[in-house]
């Protein structure tokens, strides 16, 4: 009998780690993501979407951001889903920029916005770096990189293999690819950490986990920030490595959304109540939180992330004002 084709990573080739086997990266000790069959039983299997509004406006859209926030302060605009601006020591950071009306291969097909980016396009101030944590298309947007990078040449800064996928449409943007554990030194003294979240990548149906997902660090001369694009909660570990690695957090912006149903969901998106809990086990001081009422990807309601929040800190004994959930176009300043 003919041997079986090995797959062709097509983004990545490199040496084996304790996250790739030589074709695909994995999460140690980590669930992997649902089977067709899984997908076929959420999808028709009777478990009913919840039904979200057509339009969820923001009263906050529409801001006008500063050019620059100088030294220590630190101020975060939700821009919309997993697309922030973050303005800290001198610097403007977008992370996973997308500000196409769909989260799709296809422009007249798949999740479609709920509300315009809470900064268009045209009003952002001057980037100066775009952090990109893995190639799903409500995180990796082609079209808005193209865009961005014809207006700031803004470097970017992605994990294994997304390089490959970023060129084939922005030929000439300034990529630093990087691995669980390396750090990116750029200027201003700020230094971007690339660390371990518990998710899994894929373009298509033939792409699944061949290229990296991860979480950032950005550490400031003040503070460190802790950006999570999507994760499972893993039972904290990637939490507890990080407060042991880093000491701890002025802010953390942690994904609350896209989590039902569980038994779909659990391995590769955390709940609000998992996030909370991912607050006190990497010793977050304060917390915002995104992946939620911009794009409808699963079962629950368009608010439900706000209330599950909400209950999840009373339970926890921790005061609302510690973490808030962000809407589009709202801006927050974290203390020192």
């Amino acid at each position: 009998m003919p041997k079986s084709r090995q797959p062709t990573n097509p983004y990545y080739q490199g040496p084996k780690s304790d996250h790739f086997n030589g074709t695909r990266f994995f999460n140690p000790g980590g669930i992997p993501p649902g089977t067709l069959r899984d997908l076929i039983r959420w999808k028709w299997g009777g478990e009913k979407p919840a039904l979200w509004p057509k339009s969820f406006p923001s009263a906050f859209a529409g801001n006008r951001p500063v050019e620059r926030i100088e030294g220590a302060g630190l101020r975060v605009t939700m821009i919309g889903h997993a697309s922030l601006l973050i303005q800290t020591a001198g610097l403007n950071i977008l992370t996973d920029p997308v500000f196409s009306e769909r989260t799709s291969p296809f422009s007249f097909l798949g999740p479609k916005r709920h509300n315009p980016p809470g900064i268009a396009l045209a009003d952002l101030p001057s980037i100066d770096l775009i952090l990109v944590t893995h190639n799903h298309y409500d995180h990796l947007d082609l079209a808005s990189l193209r865009m961005l990078q014809t207006r700031f040449k803004a470097p970017i800064i992605t994990p294994l293999g997304n390089d490959t996928i970023i060129r084939r449409a922005v030929q000439d943007a300034d990529i630093t690819v990087t691995d669980w554990g390396d750090r990116t030194e750029f200027r201003n003294g700020v230094t971007v950490h690339t660390e371990p979240c518990h998710h899994w990548s894929a373009r298509g149906s033939r792409d699944r986990r061949m290229a990296l997902w991860a979480a950032f660090v950005i550490e400031t001369p003040d503070s460190k920030i802790y950006h999570i694009g999507d994760t499972g909660f893993h039972d904290g570990i990637n939490y507890r490595a990080a407060a042991e690695k880093h000491g701890g957090f002025r802010l953390g912006i942690l994904p609350i959304g896209a989590y039902e149903p569980r038994w779909f969901m659990k391995g590769q998106h955390q709940n609000p109540e998992e996030a909370v809990e991912g607050v006190r086990l990497a010793n977050i001081a304060q917390a915002v939180g995104h992946h939620w009422g911009t794009f409808q990807l699963t079962n629950e309601a368009v608010e439900e992330p706000v209330a599950a929040l909400a209950e999840a800190l009373g339970n926890a004994g921790i005061g609302v004002q510690r973490f808030r959930a962000l809407r589009s176009g709202e801006a927050v300043d974290v203390p020192a």
